[in-house]
């Protein structure tokens, strides 16, 4: 496995990481809780480092689902990147996001101990709270820092005036934020400022929840917040979505490769400060996308891809209204 710095200051990680959302249930429906176990146990196995979680993936259960998984393995081996901030209640509602500093603290104390460690790598909001100034909450993750609980600070979903302001109270070595195909918005402002200050991204959503594996899931999945809530698998928006991602395939046969894996190695072409978070729930996926870091792509490869699948042809944006509104990121586009 390849590993890369994340950012200019931040850890050394595998060029590709493990996004364990899918992993607990109430957001792709029911989740298979030993298959889960034994993917994040293969991802490690083959040298993947970096395993992203969020303290509200399934109210703690994602958290303690590591821990189960890689009991064992010796700490310095993960690099665990924590989301933290959003509000849940016992329905499995949202109640918006939580950025004060007295928050922040709570909910690392938490984790901590959800996740049986004594310091997290990497911790991030997970939203910006529009009610606290950045500042603010990175200075309470700064705290935490100092007193090592923390080792490094990463940032989600914000644009690029709320990227520098963070940066200034504390260097920031990465933001999380959806880019694939599908999804390019980053390019215009916020991947310059990014690269300018240093700052490495961790891209999520790079298979545009799984449209770009041609696999996705039937209209009458259960739980599933895909079919309940993405535009992109709206009725009308799927049948054209998935018409591009045949032309993908198509592609991928010359080159003996899945829709998957050239959208992966897509990503990682646009650079090595770009760091793929794949959200692999079974060990087939896995080795799917593992096998993308094997694929050499060319310019003309690249030129075809992108020709075949762009934000321009596809149909729906990446969140249902109410969430596009509440993203500092595409306020700041």
């Amino acid at each position: 496995m390849q590993t890369v710095t994340l950012g200019r200051n931040g850890p050394e990680v595998s060029v590709i990481g493990l996004g364990c959302m899918g992993m607990s249930p109430g957001v792709y429906g029911a989740s298979d809780e030993a298959e889960s176990i034994a993917t994040l146990r293969a991802a490690v196995d083959a040298g993947v480092s970096l395993i992203d979680t969020g303290d509200f993936y399934g109210m703690g259960h994602n958290e303690m689902l590591i821990r189960r998984a890689l009991d064992g393995v010796p700490r310095e081996r993960l690099v665990y990147s924590v989301k933290f901030g959003a509000l849940r209640g016992p329905d499995g509602s949202w109640g918006g996001n939580d950025g004060r500093p007295q928050a922040v603290k709570n909910f690392l104390a938490y984790s901590l101990r959800r996740l049986g460690t004594d310091y997290i790598d990497i911790y991030r909001p997970a939203r910006l709270d529009p009610a606290v100034p950045i500042e603010d909450t990175i200075g309470a993750i700064a705290d935490m820092v100092r007193a090592g609980y923390v080792r490094h600070i990463g940032l989600s979903e914000v644009g690029a005036a709320t990227i520098r302001r963070a940066h200034k109270v504390h260097p920031i070595c990465d933001l999380q934020i959806e880019y694939s195909l599908m999804s390019r918005g980053i390019e215009q402002v916020i991947l310059p400022a990014t690269r300018e200050l240093g700052i490495a991204v961790t891209a999520y959503g790079v298979l545009s929840r799984g449209i770009l594996s041609g696999r996705v899931p039937s209209g009458d999945s259960k739980g599933d917040i895909r079919v309940i809530r993405m535009p992109r698998y709206a009725q009308g928006n799927l049948d054209k979505n998935l018409a591009l991602v045949a032309t993908l395939g198509a592609i991928g046969k010359e080159k003996g490769a899945t829709p998957a894996q050239l959208a992966i190695a897509w990503a990682r072409s646009r650079g090595s400060d770009i760091v793929p978070v794949i959200g692999a729930r079974r060990r087939s996926q896995l080795d799917e996308s593992l096998g993308a870091l094997a694929l050499t792509l060319t310019a003309g490869d690249l030129a075809r891809i992108d020709a075949a699948v762009s934000p321009e042809l596809t149909s729906g944006e990446r969140y249902d209204p109410t969430q596009m509104a509440h993203l500092d990121s595409e306020a700041q586009h």
